[in-house]
């Protein structure tokens, strides 16, 4: 995925550090990633999260909080409040470039700071929150033996992870005293709640509080076998395509609008991955989808590759044929499905002789509903006259002429 390394100023106006990860296509909606506690934006799941939500159209900005990773400050002035206020700067950084974000995600204590934050935000129309503890307080068991410290010299150096952070009085007493009830009860977004059930780290009682808090639309859904950082590839994919499929639903992902020039009826290929063969089609009409091949073929796998989208006309043609004639006699069918497959192998197309005959796709088409066996019959017999099957059989001519690049 395209990927900007950019910076913006945090609540203090630390320099913070970030990546807006971009679509291999248009740009259709905006999310922000918040990261867990100590942690960074470069995280795993935030990556694999990332790419999902780009491969469907969705920019995702991920940045280390103030102090943390690459980004200016100092940790032990930071606090949960703080956080929360970085996450509103992230919002207003993307709104000046006109990518306002309808999405915010969050992983742990950067799943309560969304929570917190999504209340403040009139933009915000989904939310979604990984591990998440219900009392941002909760925090504070991973540095418990350091609290006498830090109330005694107002800060202490503490090991989490097996790196040292100083922690600050103020951290302490700030998620001491926040109660994200009355945020979550303002949500005015769909909420949807990822969580582990063997999470040792933020057990999941706090989800089940934060889903009880919240009101509807809401969504649950457990991450299985996963660990509080998601750090199985399996967990994290799974994720990411639960948060996509899901957002989708509260995410006005409007199409995008047609390539400029291009005439009704004509379709835009355009390469959206020079190192592999990602393509992006848009038509006239403003609809988009992905071409891709095979990783075995040296692709990456997000879209169908040019024989998969022959194979997809003609199967889309083959039902719709079916179907007009049936409306048309008003016979009783209720279903058509048409399962299509593609003998060629692609390694071999240039190897082919002219004139030979190497292209076989075959049709298998399931009819449900109460048909005699001669309607049956009959519409096996329509499915032949599928324009797109007819193009199929018979010779056709195609033009190629070099345009000037725009």
């Amino acid at each position: 995925m395209p990927t900007e390394r950019i910076t913006f100023p945090g609540h203090d106006g630390s320099t913070l550090a970030a990546r807006l990860d971009l679509p291999d296509g248009p740009h259709l909606a905006t999310a922000i990633f918040a990261h867990c506690f100590t942690c960074g934006k470069d995280i795993p799941a935030a990556r694999r999260i990332a790419a999902r939500l780009s491969s469907i159209g969705i920019a995702v900005l991920r940045f280390d909080f103030t102090g943390l990773g690459h980004s200016g400050g100092e940790f032990a002035n930071t606090s949960f409040s703080s956080n929360v206020d970085d996450l509103i700067a992230a919002h207003g950084y993307l709104a000046e470039r006109s990518m306002v974000p309808s999405l915010i995600i969050g992983h742990s204590l950067g799943g309560a700071a969304v929570l917190k934050a999504a209340a403040l935000l009139d933009t915000i129309k989904a939310v979604v929150t990984l591990g998440a503890p219900f009392d941002p307080g909760h925090v504070t068991h991973n540095f418990a033996d350091a609290l006498p410290e830090i109330a005694a010299q107002g800060v202490a150096e503490v090991s989490l992870g097996g790196r040292p952070f100083r922690i600050g009085q103020a951290f302490v007493e700030d998620v001491a005293q926040e109660e994200l009830t009355p945020a979550i009860a303002k949500l005015n977004a769909a909420l949807l709640v990822l969580h582990a059930p063997g999470d040792e780290i933020v057990s999941v009682e706090n989800a089940s509080r934060i889903f009880l808090a919240a009101k509807h639309p809401k969504s649950f859904v457990t991450l299985d076998t996963a660990d509080h950082l998601i750090t199985r590839a399996e967990d994290a994919e799974y994720a990411a395509d639960v948060i996509a499929t899901w957002a989708r639903r509260y995410i006005a992902l409007k199409p995008p609008a047609p390539p400029p020039g291009a005439p009704e009826g004509v379709l835009r290929v355009s390469e959206a991955d020079k190192s592999g063969f990602l393509t992006d089609i848009t038509s006239s009409e403003g609809h988009h989808l992905l071409a891709d091949e095979p990783m075995a073929y040296g692709g990456s796998n997000k879209g169908l590759s040019p024989y998969g989208l022959l194979s997809a006309g003609l199967g889309a043609c083959t039902s719709m044929t079916i179907r007009m004639y049936a409306r048309r006699k008003g016979w009783p069918l209720d279903h058509v499905s048409v399962d299509v497959s593609h003998n060629k192998v692609h390694a071999q197309d240039a190897d082919t002789t002219v004139g030979e005959k190497i292209d076989t796709w075959r049709r298998r088409i399931c009819l449900s509903g109460k048909l005699s066996e001669e309607q049956r019959t009959r519409l096996l017999e329509i499915a032949d006259k599928c324009p797109v099957h007819r193009t199929l059989e018979r010779s056709s001519t195609v033009i190629t002429e070099l345009a000037q690049p725009a």
